[in-house]
């Protein structure tokens, strides 16, 4: 399964939300952000050298840490060598080899957003639960329809007491996880780990256990698509 975790702009969450699917389903989690990546960074080859055809995708997977992770490098550089075009076949080389992947997407609805989409079997949207936030996801949700890739799920990241589950639900078409926002999150995320790491009771753990069984509940694309 190759999941792609998008939004509509950036500063919601995406990565957070992608690191801890990834630990949950036992995935590799890949840093498709090719410009402003997020997740946390390993030593050796990454994603722009992958993509530069400097290394091959499945030797540059990161072992050992709690999530294993294809990183994306930081530099310039690296971003200007990448050929976006190739990200589709690094991914599917990916699960080919590990079985799931967990796709962290570039913000908004540029180019380098909907290759993830494109490569991806499902994905999960996610969005702070605020009026503009959710306006954007709209727009990345007809661009996943366009790409086939079926949404398993909305992700109401950094929710209050009282989350708007249920106006989300009408205007995505599709059911609602919310995550609290809370410092068991934030300890997490400055420590580059999963919430089920740092913190396995808290309720945020509980919820990205619960959006895990969600998405691989949630409605497939069609494989045959890409080819």
């Amino acid at each position: 399964m190759i999941l792609a975790v998008a939004g509509g702009k950036g500063g919601v969450g995406k990565s957070t939300v992608s690191l801890n699917l990834a630990a949950e389903l036992d995935a590799v989690a890949v840093d498709a952000d090719l410009g402003m990546a997020d997740l946390p960074e390993s030593r050796g080859p990454d994603l722009h050298d992958v993509l530069a055809g400097r290394a091959d995708p499945v030797e540059a997977v990161h072992e050992g840490a709690p999530v294993d992770l294809l990183p994306c490098g930081r530099t310039l550089a690296g971003a200007r060598a990448a050929d976006p075009a190739a990200l589709v076949d690094a991914v599917d080389a990916v699960a080919g080899a590990y079985g799931t992947v967990v796709v962290d997407c570039p913000a908004g609805m540029t180019a380098d957003a909907g290759l993830p989409l494109f490569a991806a079997d499902r994905c999960a949207l996610v969005a702070l639960p605020d009026a503009f936030a959710v306006a954007d996801l709209v727009r990345t949700r007809e661009l996943a329809r366009e790409l086939d890739a079926g949404l398993s799920r909305v992700v109401l990241n950094r929710a209050g007491r009282d989350p708007p589950t249920d106006r989300v639900e009408r205007a995505l078409g599709a059911p609602v996880t919310a995550v609290p926002e809370s410092r068991v999150v934030a300890r997490a995320q400055r420590a580059g780990k999963p919430v089920s790491t740092v913190a396995p009771e808290s309720t945020a753990a509980e919820r990205f256990r619960e959006l895990a069984d969600a998405v691989t509940a949630g409605p497939k694309a069609p494989r045959g698509r890409r080819r």
